[in-house]
């Protein structure tokens, strides 16, 4: 490894305050074989050919923009290794690595023995950070750990990597709003070598597999959880988290020719991202709900986006003609994430030493004048009531009031005399005061709590007599309800019944008569709304929430529209008995929709 400069911890620390996510875009090297659709303009900006119109060019402008004669050490050194100092302070910290899949993120975050990636460097340096801090002037009643974590999301569970077991975790919020994963194994670091030792086994862990586009093509979102622990005697002990994630990439089935498990998998990826994409849109624009909840990974990443980490989204594009649409999504997405804002701040920051020196000495000059002046024998300001005084009996106020007249008599009366013979003394002397009037108060307080309770023991023992309402009689019509029908059974309708033989003044007579005409335009007009209707007409749907209603959605843009309603089956969560519900429950729903209002409806079928 190149040498490289390390972080300083004498960086000037600014106060607590919003910082936007910074995001860079790092361009794969083109192959051979094919011509570039992106073409970098400077350090921050790049240019995407208009696929409307070959003659124009998308512009782009990001925090920093990365060619592809750009190192690992230029990613690291001017986009990561500033963030570092942060944990230090007890803040969080996140890199995420984004894109297509075959774009480079893994290389980006994992590197080789000749090139390392953003996951090794940072070990490094936080190590050498740590032993740093513990070695300095200031560091010799602080002690400093640091921790590993490495988790992956594969199918929407969270798998530990470190000891496999195959259960999926479960993820928690804490007081302070982080996230935590219950049961994940931590690994406390020492050395570069023991993180070497434990990683390089873990990540064979990983699940990977060939597809058309990418021979070790990552199936699952990984993420490496470093911890930093502070402790210090006499003060809470403080940690902080960097979050070095590599995300799955986004897959069109249609150049990766998967199937089977492959294409499960890669619908799970394309939705998981699909709700990171409507988390950074939410908090752009401000919504009141943040869907972290629709999904794990984006639950995972809620202290990254709009939490409480200094966040680096890396984007990954790729050049080639074929990836065009992938790398404007991906454009796209980084656009976006721009205009997230996240709060960073220290959960129980500790003062600094320098800070902690002046608070000692002023103390002591502080002591050194209380001996030498004349001060009042009690405090100047009076002890205030523990209990308001609106909710004391008349009496009780009354005693508070006389014993805080008391008080500032004795502090006036005592004002120009000076104080004890010595600080014990007149310690001892303020002691005593202030026991008897606690004493005094907590009486009053017990007083006060013995009433409430015998004003509530009458209440309760002289209920008021319940008093019989009796309405008059009324005819109230009973609603008629049409039970669902099913397949077998049809429609049933209202037909006229043929009377051949009828007469001039003959009544008419009508029948109920079952229509499977009704039931097929039914299921014609369901299948037509779940093809073509919007989220919002497909929530309208009964049986179908905002999570069926993106399956979906994303359904349709992966595979085109359902053939039939059967097809719903072939979903992720969508049982036979599920869909079977979801039909029986709208088919008259959307009868309702073909049929013109009002009576003129039975017509259609007389």
């Amino acid at each position: 490894m190149q040498s490289q400069p390390r972080p300083s911890m004498k960086e000037h620390r600014q106060p607590d305050a919003p910082v936007p996510v910074r995001v860079c875009v790092r361009l794969r090297p083109c192959s051979k074989d094919s011509e570039p659709c992106v073409r970098g303009l400077d350090s921050r900006s790049l240019e995407l050919v208009n696929w409307r119109n070959a003659k124009e060019t998308f512009k782009y402008q990001f925090d920093t923009f990365y060619g592809d004669t750009a190192t690992q050490q230029d990613v690291y050194c001017s986009s990561v290794q500033p963030i570092l100092h942060h944990l230090l302070q007890g803040q969080n910290a996140s890199v995420l690595a984004y894109g297509p899949t075959g774009a480079g993120k893994t290389h980006t975050m994992l590197g080789s023995p000749q090139q390392p990636g953003v996951i090794p460097r940072a070990v490094r340096d936080i190590l050498h950070m740590v032993r740093e801090a513990g070695c300095g002037p200031d560091g010799h009643n602080c002690s400093y750990s640091v921790s590993m974590s490495y988790l992956e999301v594969y199918q929407e569970k969270v798998l530990d990597l470190l000891e496999p077991s195959g259960r999926d975790l479960v993820l928690r919020e804490t007081p302070d709003r982080s996230i935590m994963v219950t049961g994940l194994t931590e690994q406390e670091l020492s050395s570069f070598h023991d993180f070497e030792k434990h990683f390089l086994l873990a990540s064979r862990n990983r699940t990977v597999a060939s597809t058309g586009l990418n021979s070790r093509s990552s199936r699952s979102h990984a993420a490496l959880v470093l911890r930093v622990a502070q402790s210090r005697p006499l003060v809470p002990a403080r940690s902080a988290k960097l979050q070095l994630v590599d995300l799955a990439g986004c897959e069109d089935n249609r150049l990766t020719g998967n199937c089977g498990l492959r294409l499960r998998e890669s619908s799970v990826i394309n939705t998981s991202l699909l709700v990171l994409g409507k988390v950074v849109d939410a908090l752009r624009l401000g919504r009141p709900r943040v869907p972290y909840r629709d999904s794990k990974l984006t639950r995972l990443l809620q202290d990254s986006l709009g939490g409480s980490a200094h966040s680096v989204v890396i984007a990954h594009v790729a050049p080639e003609q074929r990836f065009y649409f992938d790398t404007l999504t991906t454009l796209n997405f980084a656009t976006r994430s721009k205009q997230v804002v996240n709060k960073p701040f220290a959960p129980g920051a500790l003062p600094e030493p320098a800070a902690e020196k002046t608070l000692q000495k002023e103390n002591s000059d502080k002591q050194k004048q209380s001996t030498s002046k004349e001060g009042p024998l009690v405090a100047e300001k009076p002890l205030g009531a523990l209990l308001p005084l609106d909710q004391l009996e008349p009496s009780l106020v009354q005693r508070v009031l006389r014993l805080e007249e008391l008080e500032r008599q004795q502090g006036a009366g005592h004002r120009g005399l000076p104080l004890l013979g010595t600080p014990k003394a007149e310690r001892k002397a303020l002691l005593r005061c202030l026991e008897e009037t606690q004493a005094e108060l907590e009486k009053m307080r017990q007083q006060q709590k013995e009433l409430e309770a015998k004003e509530l023991l009458r209440a309760a023992s002289t209920p008021e007599p319940p008093q019989a309402i009796v309405l008059p009689m009324r005819q109230v019509p009973i609603p008629q309800k049409r039970a669902p029908p099913t397949e077998d059974e049809g429609i049933l309708v209202l037909k006229r019944r043929s009377d051949p033989g009828g007469t001039e003044n003959a009544v008419p007579s009508w029948e109920l008569t079952r229509c499977q005409e009704l039931m097929v335009r039914g299921h014609q007009k369901l299948l037509e709304l779940l093809n073509q209707g919007s989220t919002r007409e497909l929530l309208s749907l009964k049986r179908i929430g905002p999570r069926t209603a993106e399956l979906i959605m994303a359904w349709r843009e992966q595979h085109g529209p359902f053939v039939t309603l059967q097809d719903l089956q072939r979903m992720e969560t969508m049982t036979a008995k599920k869909v079977a519900t979801l039909i029986k429950a709208n088919t008259l729903d959307c009868i309702q929709m073909l049929l013109p209002p009002g009576p003129s409806a039975l017509s259609l079928f007389s």
